[in-house]
C-alpha cells in the first residue's frame, strides 16, 4: 500500500476537504478507512529513512500549512468570542461567537474537530511506526527525535483541543481493518468514544515528558518542534486546572529561559514591516525581524509572501494597491481600545490596531475603522509561542502557586510593561494579591492581543462569567443576546460530528 493511502487510513473517520491559507483545499481519503489492505506490501508505512524524512517535513510543517484552523477559527473563539473583538463581518462562522449564541450547527467546530483529530492521527501514525522502517536505516537517538518531534505536535492538537471541548477523544493507537475476529478492539479506534478532560491533560503530559527527552535542541529555526516548544507546552498545561501546578509552570519557564530566550528588545519589532509598505514600492513587505530571540514557534512566510491571514482581519500593506472592501472576520472592541488608552499604552496599540477608511460601518464609521494590525502584509510570520507568553505565565504562577511570591510576580510584570515604555506597576497594586491578579490579567490583554490566548486566559482563571457580563453591560454596541454561565466555558461539538459516531456525547447545555 502507498504511504499516502496508509496516511489518510488513520484520520479515524474524519473524512474531511481541509483548507489551509497556503494551498489548495485537500480531499483526504483512504483505502484504510473503507476496509481494503495490499497485504504484498510493507504495511508500516516507512520503507526507508527518505519516507520517514518526507513524513516529518510534513508534519513539521503543519502549523504554516494549516493555519485556517490553527489561526483564522481561533481568531475568532478566543478574540471575538471574548471582549477583544466584535464579530467584524455578520457571517454565520462570526456572529455567533460574539453574542454568545454558539451552537452545534457552527461549521467552524466541525471544521475544527475534525482538523485536530486527523492531524493528531497522522502524528501518532509516526509514533506507532517509527520504529518499523523496513530497510533499519535509522538509528536508535533518530528514533527518539523524530518521534519526540510528533508527540509535541499531537500534545499541542489536544492540548488547544482539550480547552475548547473539554473532553476530547484521545488515540494512540492505529486502526486496522475491521473483521469479525477484531471489531470488539478495533471499532473504538474507528469511532473514538471521549477521554475525560483529566484523561486527556494526563496523556499530553504523557507525550511532552516523553518528548523533553529526546526532541531537537533549539536552533535559530523557529518553525521547528523543539525541545523549547515542548517546554512550552508544559508550562502551558501545568497552569491548566486539570494537572495544575504552578511549582512545574515556573521550572519549565526557567528551563527556557536558561536556553537562552528572552524579551526582544524591541515589542514592534514583531510586526513592523521593512518599510512603509502601502507608500513604497521599493519596499519588499517583508518583517524587519522573524525567529527572534522571544519567538519559541512561529510559521515563517518572510520570504514566500504565502500568507493570506491579513486580509482575514485586516489591511495588507504590502500591497501598495491594496483597499478594504469587505468586512473583516473580527474587528477591535471599543473594550481593548479603552484598555490601551487607560494604560497610557501607546506603543502596543500601535502595533495592534490601525485606522484606515472602509467601505462598511458595522461597528464604526466607516470613514474611521479600526483593524488587526498584527499581520499587515502576506509575508507576515505567524507566531504561535513566545517568550512573554510563558513568562507572564510564570508570574501567573507566582501570584496563585501554594507559596506565593507576589513581589516575583509584578517584577515579571514590570519587564513585560518597561519593553512596552510603560512605568513600574504602582505599590498599591503590587502589594496586594487580588489587585496584582487584575494587573496581571490586563497584562497578558495588552501584550498578547489578537495572538488567540483571551478566551483560555479568562477561562483558565475562572473570570469568564464575571468579564465577560460586565462587557456586555459597559458595552451596548456589542451584541449579545445571551447571559454568561458556567456552560458557556466549553464549547458545542458540532453536530455533524456527532452524527458520524455514536460514542461522542455532546457537552452539557447544548
Amino acid at each position: 500500500m502507498k504511504l499516502s493511502n496508509i496516511l489518510a487510513g488513520v484520520l479515524l473517520m474524519t473524512a474531511m476537504a481541509s483548507c489551509s491559507l497556503n494551498y489548495e483545499p485537500e480531499e483526504f481519503y483512504s483505502d484504510v478507512t473503507e476496509g481494503v489492505q495490499d497485504n504484498d506490501t510493507n504495511t508500516s508505512g516507512f520503507s526507508t529513512k527518505a519516507d520517514v524524512e518526507s513524513y516529518m517535513m510534513t508534519l513539521s510543517k503543519k502549523f504554516s500549512t494549516s493555519l485556517e484552523p490553527w489561526y483564522l477559527d481561533q481568531m475568532l473563539i478566543q478574540e471575538t468570542h471574548s471582549d477583544n473583538c466584535y464579530s467584524g463581518s455578520d457571517g454565520s462562522e462570526c456572529r455567533p461567537m460574539e453574542n454568545n449564541t454558539v451552537d452545534a450547527t457552527n461549521y467552524v467546530l466541525e471544521r475544527d474537530w475534525n482538523f485536530f483529530l486527523s492531524a493528531a492521527a497522522e502524528a501518532t501514525f509516526l509514533i506507532c511506526n517509527i520504529d518499523k522502517v523496513a530497510d533499519g536505516s535509522l538509528s536508535q537517538k533518530e528514533i527518539d527525535t523524530y518521534r519526540a518531534q510528533a508527540e509535541i505536535l499531537r500534545a499541542m492538537l489536544w492540548f488547544d483541543m482539550v480547552r475548547l471541548w473539554g473532553n476530547i477523544p484521545i488515540v494512540k493507537d492505529i486502526p486496522g481493518n475491521i473483521t469479525s475476529d477484531n471489531i470488539e478492539e478495533t471499532y473504538p479506534l474507528y469511532f473514538p468514544s471521549q477521554a475525560t478532560e483529566e484523561e486527556a491533560y494526563k496523556a499530553i503530559e504523557e507525550d511532552l515528558l516523553d518528548a523533553v527527552k529526546y526532541a531537537p535542541a533549539q536552533t535559530g529555526d523557529r518553525t521547528r518542534l523543539t525541545v523549547n516548544v515542548a517546554r512550552t507546552l508544559l508550562a502551558k498545561v501545568y497552569a491548566e486546572k486539570p494537572l495544575r501546578d504552578y511549582n512545574k509552570v515556573i521550572e519549565y519557564v526557567n528551563a527556557i529561559e536558561a536556553d537562552g530566550f528572552t524579551l526582544n528588545p524591541s515589542y514592534s519589532d514583531f510586526w513592523q514591516n521593512d518599510g512603509d509598505i502601502h507608500y513604497d514600492e521599493n519596499a519588499t513587505g517583508r518583517p524587519l525581524k522573524s525567529n527572534t530571540v522571544e519567538s519559541i514557534y512561529e510559521a515563517d512566510f518572510a520570504e514566500t509572501g504565502d500568507c493570506w491571514i491579513t486580509w482575514m482581519f485586516g489591511y495588507d500593506e504590502s500591497d501598495i494597491n491594496g483597499r478594504i472592501d469587505w468586512a473583516k472576520w473580527c474587528t477591535p472592541s471599543r473594550g481593548l481600545i479603552k484598555a490601551y488608552q487607560e494604560a497610557g499604552d501607546t506603543e502596543r496599540y500601535n502595533q495592534t490596531i490601525v485606522w484606515r477608511e472602509a467601505c462598511y460601518s458595522n461597528h464604526y464609521p466607516a470613514e474611521n475603522y479600526p483593524f488587526i494590525y498584527k499581520a499587515r502584509s502576506r509575508f507576515a510570520n505567524v507566531i504561535k509561542y513566545r517568550f512573554a507568553d510563558v513568562l507572564l505565565l510564570k508570574a501567573e504562577a507566582m501570584i496563585m502557586g501554594p507559596t506565593p511570591n507576589i513581589e516575583g510576580a509584578a517584577s515579571i510584570i514590570d519587564r513585560i510593561r518597561e519593553r512596552a515604555g510603560l512605568t513600574k506597576l504602582p505599590a498599591n497594586v503590587r502589594g496586594n494579591k487580588e489587585s496584582l491578579l487584575n494587573a496581571y490579567l490586563n497584562e497578558r490583554r495588552l501584550e498578547l492581543a489578537f495572538e488567540q490566548q483571551r478566551w483560555s486566559d479568562l477561562v483558565r482563571l475562572d473570570k469568564m462569567e464575571e468579564i465577560m457580563n460586565a462587557t456586555v453591560a459597559a458595552d451596548p454596541l456589542r451584541e449579545n443576546r445571551r447571559v454568561y454561565t458556567e456552560r458557556d466555558r466549553l464549547l458545542p461539538i458540532a453536530q455533524a460530528v456527532l452524527d458520524k459516531n455514536e460514542n461522542l456525547i455532546q457537552n452539557p447545555g447544548y
